[in-house]
């Protein structure tokens, strides 16, 4: 059986790829992005691959590479694809494995399919990442209250961006979650910035098996 977390988030450009680039790397993991919506400016398999520094080889294949730059559901249907959960099962890894959605936890793939949904069915620990910026309480309790209402284990919230420690201690407090850390704006980002700032922002003992 595949180990694995899964890395959501709370919107579109929370910061999620960058955190599970950084993810990969302090584990020593895989990565694997199920379904690829957007090619034209790069893929987030290539930022993770660059910024996370491990092997090529362990940034797995995705199952749907979609040119349109869009909802899953919506991409696929330019494409004239239908997406098979089927094909979502995560491909085997000799270590464990990073998981990342597309956009946030409801996000549609098929018909009335939603990326929830095949988290559900795999039951792994998922991380919320989450922005500091205003709305992110509604944003972030939202997701945690989808997560639960499908019992979706949560491992915690990481936030991405400048410090908000009232808003992060609201949203862990309210949820009954742990905050995991905060990954603030790194300038230059590149690999090397990268692990030294996920690194003083996060415990890796919180994402041991």
């Amino acid at each position: 059986m595949t180990h694995a977390i899964v890395v959501t988030a709370t919107d579109t450009d929370a910061g999620k790829t960058v955190f599970a680039a950084g993810l990969t790397r302090a584990i020593d993991g895989c990565y694997w992005k199920p379904v690829q919506a957007g090619l034209a400016d790069g893929t987030d398999s290539d930022t993770v691959r660059r910024l996370s520094g491990v092997p090529a080889g362990r940034i797995l294949p995705e199952a749907y590479r979609l040119e349109t730059p869009a909802s899953p559901h919506q991409a696929a249907a330019i494409a004239n694809v239908v997406i098979d959960p089927a094909l979502l099962d995560p491909p085997a890894c000799d270590r464990r494995l990073v998981i990342e959605g597309a956009g946030g936890l409801l996000v549609p793939l098929a018909g009335g399919l939603l990326f929830a949904d095949i988290f559900a069915r795999w039951r792994y620990e998922t991380v919320v990442v989450a922005r500091t910026t205003l709305g992110t309480i509604n944003h972030s309790l939202l997701t945690i209250e989808a997560l639960r209402a499908r019992d979706i284990p949560i491992l915690g919230v990481a936030f991405v961006g400048d410090a908000n420690e009232e808003s992060e201690r609201t949203i862990a407090g309210i949820a009954g979650v742990k905050r995991l850390g905060r990954l603030p704006w790194i300038d230059p980002l590149d690999a090397a910035g990268l692990a030294k700032a996920f690194d003083e922002a996060f415990d890796i003992e919180d994402f041991a098996p």
